[in-house]
């Protein structure tokens, strides 16, 4: 699921010059990263605070629950799962984005709905994703309240994309992610309005991958709750 200031005029996040590159912030170890590692510290979470909570409204619609798998593909080295959505969609289409989308009436918690997604959308069947905890809220302003679902996934899961919805589906390193030196800061105004957002550009063999805007903001918080 992504979200993003996606209806603005003229808006392609890609063209907005760098503001800043927190070069200055330490990376998570690689000690840190591991699946045990993870497991302690949501066991014990250390006291920390989101860095990125709410974004500047740009759509006039009544507020909706939803949240996303951040899933960690336990490989030799972890990688962050993420997709690109199809062009034909009617919101953040071709954007990249966690698996997840909005909470249905039935669903128990943040990790059921962002689990039933995952299986919907990408075709990550439960029982090979082992839930960690829930990071803070993060509302876009799309007015979802996003609950971002931190989860180990066994790295012999069988993926499905949905071809409706997932025109991609792709990994990066979670060290990438998790080093600040990666994480650009952009700054735009519309209307009179000014808006700031992360970027973490990664390049995906021949492709480049443009992380942005709700996606990024929820690892920038990730980071956060990894480095305090």
């Amino acid at each position: 699921m992504a979200a993003s200031p996606t209806t603005l005029p003229d808006f392609d996040p890609r063209q907005v010059p760098i503001a800043a590159v927190d070069i200055h912030l330490p990376a998570v170890p690689r000690a840190a990263l591991t699946p045990e590692a993870l497991r302690q510290r949501f066991v014990a979470p250390p006291q920390w605070e989101p860095e990125v909570v709410l974004e500047k409204s740009y759509a006039s619609r009544s507020p909706a629950r939803a949240a996303v798998l951040l899933g960690i593909v336990l490989r030799d080295e972890p990688m962050v799962l993420l997709t690109e959505r199809t062009a034909h969609l009617s919101t953040h289409s071709g954007q990249v984005a966690f698996p997840g989308g909005r909470a249905d009436p039935e669903d128990a918690s943040p990790a059921h709905t962002a689990l039933r997604e995952a299986e919907e959308e990408v075709g990550l069947a439960a029982r090979h994703a082992e839930v960690l905890g829930v990071l803070p809220t993060y509302v876009t302003g799309s007015s979802f309240i996003i609950s971002p679902v931190v989860a180990l996934v066994a790295p012999d899961c069988e993926l499905n994309p949905n071809p409706y919805e997932v025109a991609d589906l792709f990994e990066v390193p979670l060290a990438f992610l998790m080093d600040p030196a990666n994480h650009r800061r952009h700054v735009f105004e519309s209307g009179g309005v000014e808006r700031q957002w992360f970027s973490m550009p990664y390049q995906d063999g021949s492709k480049s991958r443009f992380i942005w805007g709700a996606t990024a903001g929820m690892l920038r918080n990730f980071y956060r709750f990894l480095s305090a």
